[in-house]
């Protein structure tokens, strides 16, 4: 009622001032007069509130018809089984067996290098000689003394086969023979001291010592030798993944360093818990890459320790937990044509993370939508209305 004397109030006045309304409002400036321009805002200020009644009215309206407009605003994705690898991210290094430096086994002076600074040798090849101090001459002498010790050996050997001559001086002569030739062998065992060679197949890393200074056996590194061709990357896994880690995993490597990324898998898992650390090893075998990857480089070790081919994943962000500690998130059911649904609370039972990606082990079935975007404005129950 208040409304409607309102409305009739502008209009008696509207019509009152009807004798400016055909003045236009150029023309009333123009005119200069004080009260006619005083009357003519009036007028105007007048229409204007009776337009703002009327669209007031006109939203009260609308407000009640239409119940949509108050429904909380939501996005959803649909949940669906996939494939989800987990991987144990950890630190290692790339080691490789075939990395020595080799050491002489007899003092003297290194008479003679072989090889260069990068040449590629083959297993038992002559790397460097040290001065034999003699022992090549005296190895001369018993070589001729334990010829002679033969000579007489298997002469009296074919007297004994004829039973010539006693016993004693037959088992004499073997003995002779048999001492001469342990003195070449032992000679020979000591001037093999005096040289040295390849372990294995490699490249020649470095040459520590320049020919024709004085060595010592284990103290005097020598040569550096270096095969990549068998190189592994060693990592420590904490002992609670002993069941999940195991030989022929997958594992992926990223090498910061290098900015690249190789598959592979475990080639070795270690049989022994470290009581300081409480884990235990484990090698990942890696290619050479060209030579590229060197022993001591940084990587990054992801291992496969958990499939599940069946798995709902959804984003961590849209998980919420009450009170008592249980987690959940809301689904939508009964959508209609106009997209308008409702929410249901759903308490769910998570896995393991990937990300921003966690995995949903109980509460979301295969096919269910799940409110994503909105999720944190709306209550159990409520009717929400579905924007994607």
């Amino acid at each position: 009622m208040k409304k409607i004397l309102t409305i009739l109030s502008i209009s008696l006045l509207i019509i009152s001032c009807g004798q400016n309304n055909n003045k236009s409002i150029d023309k009333i400036i123009e005119e200069g007069n004080l009260q006619d321009l005083r009357t003519k805002r009036t007028e105007i200020v007048a229409e204007q509130q009776a337009v703002a009644n009327q669209l007031k009215q006109l939203d009260d309206a609308i407000a009640k018809l239409d119940s949509v407009k108050k429904l909380p605003l939501v996005t959803t994705i649909m949940a669906k089984d996939t494939l989800f690898n987990h991987y144990l991210e950890l630190q290692g290094n790339v080691e490789t067996k075939k990395n020595i430096v080799l050491y002489p086994e007899m003092s003297g002076i290194l008479t003679r290098v072989y090889v260069k600074k990068g040449q590629k040798v083959s297993r038992g090849q002559l790397l460097a000689r040290i001065d034999d101090g003699g022992l090549s001459q005296q190895l001369s002498q018993v070589e001729v003394q334990a010829q002679l010790a033969k000579t007489t050996f298997d002469r009296q050997k074919r007297l004994w086969d004829q039973k010539i001559g006693s016993e004693i001086q037959f088992l004499e002569a073997k003995t002779n023979f048999e001492a001469q030739q342990n003195v070449v062998n032992q000679i020979k065992r000591q001037l093999a001291k005096t040289t040295i060679t390849a372990p294995f197949s490699g490249v020649i890393d470095d040459i520590i010592t320049e020919q024709g200074s004085v060595v010592s056996p284990g103290q005097t590194p020598v040569i550096r030798i270096v095969n990549l061709d068998d190189m592994y990357i060693e990592t420590e896994v904490p002992e609670r993944y002993i069941t999940n880690i195991t030989k022929g995993k997958d594992v992926e490597v990223y090498f910061p360093v290098l900015g690249q990324t190789i598959s592979t898998k475990i080639r070795q898992v270690g049989n022994y818990i470290n009581p300081n650390n409480r884990s235990f090893t484990v090698e990942v075998s890696i290619p050479s890459k060209g030579g590229t990857i060197k022993p001591n480089l940084t990587a990054k070790v992801k291992i496969n320790d958990y499939t599940n081919t069946k798995a709902i994943l959804i984003p961590q962000s849209i998980i919420s937990e009450n009170a008592e500690g249980d987690q959940y998130t809301y689904v939508t059911s009964d959508k209609d044509s106009q997209n308008i649904a409702q929410a249901r609370r759903v308490i769910v039972k998570t896995g393991k993370t990937q990300g921003d990606l966690i995995e949903v082990v109980e509460g979301i079935n295969n096919g269910d939508a799940i409110i994503s975007e909105g999720a944190r404005s709306v209550k159990d129950g409520q009717k929400v209305k579905i924007l994607n």
